[in-house]
């Protein structure tokens, strides 16, 4: 029987276990869309900051997801399909509203370095770190439950985009409402947590790894193993390329409003363009686990960082409304073929059971690396030689680690994924 690929046919074979998750993955992204989608506007408007100073905000809140995302990343790991790091998660998220109404916004106006690392330190806590650790969660109970992680994560897309829709006219009217949508998020994703059951699921600490076929209890030990294999560091290198793609976008929004003489206005359809975007990205993200089943995972991730590579290049070079928002809309099916890739790509080269350790070490963290190094000098960019040139020498940087990664990463034939990935159901469903 030919598989189903239809969205409609797909969703409704679907588990209840399946549903709970994609609702706490769209609810997640939801209240991180809340508070962050507009964070550079809400600092420049509100607060008047400096392109420098706003990546400074950015460069605390990637440090601090660069401390915590190994630690959330072996605690994961340890914990397997226990729900204890992804409470403690929502529980962060429904505190944004007042955290940043009655903490960070009179810091911001007693200190803008005070104000920045309060905004940074929580973004980085809760939504910067918070995203690997759920979406690792989310990959490793997909692939016990049986169904696709990429039919999970669509929904926080969905999330996401249906947030920025209206954030750029709650701003106009009040910050503080897309705040308490943040909020809200987050109380409703606490219910979903609460009420999903992984029972049915093994809760043992081990998984099989395919290159030996043995169980390996997960241990800080093996945890740091992985820095030794060369493997690792050229999963490192094609990150660092990827992790551009965070520093274009933290201020991108800044760009797109300077286009225009109303800048409320342009405030406004930003909104509606990142709205438009990210639904074209949920369409994506659901068609990508079948486009990186067929072309195998490195492929896909290669895919994705070209694509990267020409939005951010033709970025630079255009210099109209119409123009730069066709070239935002590449963002759609580019960052789908990452993540799923990524996922795809680490259980077939590395030890499973390490998965959410690796995601967060390997991709999370070195892109909040990047990203703490990346955005004040981007910032620097944006204020001295404009955002065009700036863009463009961002572009140069994608290419390079693009054409390494083509040599580095570890080549393997689209079956033999295939073979180890039912080598992983086989073993998970003898647990």
């Amino acid at each position: 029987m030919a598989e189903n690929t239809s969205l409609l046919g797909r969703l409704k074979t679907m588990p209840r276990e399946y549903w709970i998750l994609s609702c706490a993955m769209y609810l997640f992204f939801v209240s991180w869309a809340g508070c962050y989608s507009l964070l550079a506007i809400w600092l420049q408007r509100f607060f008047d900051l400096s392109g420098s100073q706003i990546g400074f905000t950015y460069a605390v809140f990637s440090v601090t997801a660069f401390l915590l995302q190994p630690v959330y990343g072996l605690i994961q790991d340890k914990l397997v399909l226990r729900r204890n790091l992804i409470f403690y998660i929502g529980i962060l998220m429904a505190c944004c509203g007042p955290y940043f109404i009655f903490v960070c916004e009179p810091l911001l106006k007693m200190s803008t370095i005070l104000g920045g690392i309060s905004v940074g330190v929580y973004m980085g806590f809760a939504y910067q770190a918070g995203v690997g650790a759920l979406e690792s969660y989310s990959e490793r109970f997909s692939r016990r439950a049986g169904f696709e992680f990429g039919h999970v994560r669509m929904w926080g897309s969905m999330g996401w985009a249906s947030t920025v829709a209206i954030t750029g006219i709650l701003i106009n009217i009040d910050p503080h409402y897309n705040f308490y949508v943040s909020t809200v998020a987050g109380l409703l994703f606490l219910v979903c947590v609460w009420t999903l059951r992984s029972g049915r699921f093994s809760l043992s600490a081990v998984d099989v790894d395919t290159t030996s076929g043995k169980a390996d209890k997960v241990t800080i030990s093996t945890a740091l193993s992985i820095t030794k294999l060369p493997a690792f560091w050229a999963l490192v290198v094609y990150v660092v390329g990827c992790s551009t793609y965070l520093v274009y976008d933290q201020q991108f929004m800044v760009r797109f409003v300077e286009l225009f003489e109303d800048k409320e206005r342009g405030t406004e359809l930003y909104g509606y363009l990142n709205s438009t975007q990210v639904f074209l990205e949920f369409a994506c993200t659901f068609l990508a686990p079948f486009v990186v089943n067929k072309i195998g995972a490195k492929n896909g991730m290669l895919l994705a960082s070209t694509i990267m590579f020409a939005r951010i290049l033709l970025s630079g070079l255009v210099d109209t409304p119409l123009a730069i928002s066709a070239v935002k809309l590449l963002h759609a099916p580019e960052m789908p073929l990452v993540i799923i890739s990524l996922f795809k790509y680490i259980p077939t080269r590395f030890n499973p059971a390490l998965s959410a350790t690796l995601y967060l070490v390997g991709y999370q963290m070195i892109t909040q690396v990047m990203g703490a190094a990346m955005a004040p000098v981007a910032g620097y960019g944006y204020d001295t030689i404009g955002f065009a040139h700036t863009y463009v020498i961002m572009s140069i940087l994608v290419f390079v680690t693009t054409i390494l990664s083509f040599f580095l990463l570890k080549s393997m034939t689209v079956a033999e994924e295939h073979r180890i990935n039912q080598a992983m159901a086989a073993a998970n469903a003898k647990e």
